[in-house]
């Protein structure tokens, strides 16, 4: 028996998603949480194995009562948010708190709780599994960042060489970066690619020359990497710790929905000590360089892996983007791929590491003991194409290493 605590300041949703639960032979409602403070004073006392959390309420909001709830008695949260700009920050924000999964409201309320009903049902059964992840995870130190791929030259006496510094938010650069942006038509349909964002929407940080690596970088090699369900949370652990001259770029699928994914990319953009984007179809790939594929977008690698393309082809199931979808159009690159998998529920990814194995690419997938959802890396393990199975801790060294050989 799942037991759940619903917090949510509205009565009408209490109620709703307390009737919703009470249908399943599987799920027990243990209580209900009218603000924060309350969801964390009865999380401690209920020790419910989880709680679904609206985002907005009074007292203590959401994502304040998700950070005690994680310090104080870690436990799985799925979080309900607006499908809004300010919603879409929220979630992240949560995501990387430590919230495994989100709901997102339907048209900006959760009333039509039917519509979602599979949806919260399917999360929530998903989302127990991680509950001794969670806290296995609260109790373990964070990682430290990867050192640079090569030692960088001596510096000047008036700058004396210093350790790589932690991931610090990124400078303002002096000239706008070198990003080459077209507008093209996408197949599928004749969508168009989403419009170019303001220049400050992309952000690569100012940093001495010595530690930097020239556009387009000295290497020919390609790190693809697909995640879904705990993924925004892995991301944080292994996005950061990469060196600012990384010799290659990082092609990232995430499955999340519009909106969600360039609010992603910028909160790993302004921790990471590399430049991380959501991706724009016709991008040029730079080396220390992270790209995430656009919700509803497939992303996939062209030009000997030195453009980025999107479309609007049809789901891979219903996932688009797919991970599958970069990873197959990634293989003809063969011993230039290093082909990473980490949490997440389904599949998804297995396809397309069979043909990246085939062609002479590398594999590493996440290990069982820290993923979230063991889903995604165990198809892939499960299958033998994984040439390295590491803790998430380690996934960072593991590119590293993997990339300068």
């Amino acid at each position: 028996m799942i037991r759940v605590l619903i917090a949510d300041d509205s009565a009408f949703m209490r109620m709703v998603l307390s009737d919703m639960f009470k249908k399943q032979p599987d799920f027990e409602v243990v209580g209900t949480a009218v603000n924060g403070k309350d969801a964390v004073e009865k999380c401690k006392s209920l020790n419910p194995d989880l709680v679904t959390m609206d985002v907005n309420m009074p007292v203590m909001d959401g994502l304040q009562a998700l950070e005690q709830i994680m310090s104080d008695c870690p436990t799985p949260v799925i979080m309900f948010s607006s499908l809004t700009r300010d919603g879409a920050n929220a979630t992240i924000k949560a995501l990387s708190l430590g919230a495994v999964d989100f709901v997102s409201k339907v048209g900006g309320s959760i009333s039509k709780v039917d519509t979602v009903e599979d949806e919260i049902l399917s999360k929530a059964r998903t989302a127990v599994g991680a509950k001794g992840i969670i806290r296995k995870a609260a109790a373990a130190p964070p990682p430290a960042p990867v050192p640079p791929t090569s030692a960088p030259p001596p510096e000047p006496k008036s700058e004396p060489a210093a350790p790589t510094p932690p991931p610090a938010p990124k400078e303002t650069p002096s000239a706008p970066p070198t990003m080459r942006r077209i507008q093209l038509p996408l197949r599928g349909g004749g969508a168009t690619a989403p419009p170019s964002p303001p220049p400050k929407r992309f952000t690569p940080r100012a940093v001495p020359a010595a530690r930097t690596v020239s556009s387009g970088g000295s290497s020919r090699k390609l790190v693809v990497l697909g995640c879904s369900t705990g993924g925004p949370k892995a991301l944080q652990s292994v996005v950061p710790m990469l060196p600012r001259n990384l010799p290659c770029g990082v092609l990232i699928v995430q499955h999340m929905p519009p909106g969600f994914t360039k609010s992603l990319a910028e909160r790993l953009n302004e921790i990471s000590q590399i430049s991380v984007k959501e991706a724009e179809n016709h991008d040029i790939i730079e080396a220390g360089h992270v790209y995430i594929a656009p919700g509803n977008y497939h992303m996939t690698v062209s030009g000997g892996g030195r453009e980025i393309l999107l479309n609007q082809d049809p789901p891979i199931g219903t996932l688009r983007p797919a991970a599958d979808v970069l990873f197959k159009s990634a293989a003809p690159l063969g011993g230039n791929i290093v082909s990473v998998i980490l949490t997440g529920m389904g599949s998804d990814g297995a396809v397309g590491m069979t043909e990246i194995k085939k062609t002479g690419g590398y594999v590493i997938a996440e290990s069982e003991e820290t993923a979230v959802v063991y889903g995604m890396p165990k198809a892939v393990v499960d299958r033998g194409l994984a040439d390295e199975i590491k803790p998430l801790q380690a996934i960072a060294g593991a590119i590293v290493h993997a990339v300068s050989h």
